[in-house]
């Protein structure tokens, strides 16, 4: 299965990531220009913005899985702002982009 993670550099995507490669899944992940070195060996990179579809959509060709993590660290009700620019507004990229695309989206 070839899986696509957006937060791939983040705390549950480097935990996720190495299970999925060691499953033999193939891993893509999207990461921030110059987050890309933190990403796990075998992994293909997608450098854009979680924020901005456009700069990662047409490189959902042929993804079987898209496992969307991007977040604000340690949710709260005092971040309600962060989670909106953030958590939310990522969300809304990831789900225009995987729309017609990706068949599974967690």
């Amino acid at each position: 299965m070839r899986v696509f993670v957006s937060g791939g550099t983040g705390y549950m995507g480097r935990a996720l990531i190495p299970r999925l490669l060691a499953a033999g899944h193939e891993v893509v992940a999207l990461a921030r220009p110059g987050s890309e070195r933190k990403l796990a060996a075998g992994v293909t990179s997608v450098t854009g913005d979680a924020l901005d579809e456009a700069t990662f959509a047409l490189r959902l060709i042929q993804i079987d899985a898209y496992v969307h993590l991007v977040g604000v660290a340690h949710p709260g009700p005092g971040k309600e702002r962060q989670f909106r620019e953030i958590d939310q507004a990522s969300l809304e990229a990831s789900v225009r982009a995987a729309a017609g695309r990706v068949r599974n989206f967690v």
